[in-house]
């Protein structure tokens, strides 16, 4: 299951697994077992901004931070995930 990063993000990695690349990028957060359930799940568009589909356990300021944190590094976060998926970013609202 690729980790977008080995450190934690306000406690919770950001990762995706392999059933998640037939969809557009996205990251999930948890700080448990990094499976979907439970995760927080943030669709990235093109300029970096996040579409939250599921909060998990996470808290409104914990969301604004990592949202606030892959604004910062989704090129980068692109990368990794096109080394597994022909999908792009979401394109919704």
């Amino acid at each position: 299951m690729p980790k977008y990063y080995q450190d934690k993000i306000c406690g919770y990695y950001l990762y995706f697994t392999s059933f998640c690349v037939i969809e557009c990028m996205h990251v999930h957060a948890s700080d448990r077992k990094l499976t979907e359930e439970g995760s927080a799940k943030f669709f990235v568009k093109a300029d970096g901004d996040t579409v939250l589909q599921n909060r998990g356990m996470l808290n409104d300021r914990d969301i604004r931070k990592i949202q606030a944190y892959i604004k910062r590094h989704y090129k980068e976060m692109y990368k990794k995930w096109a080394q597994y998926s022909e999908n792009d970013f979401y394109h919704g609202n």
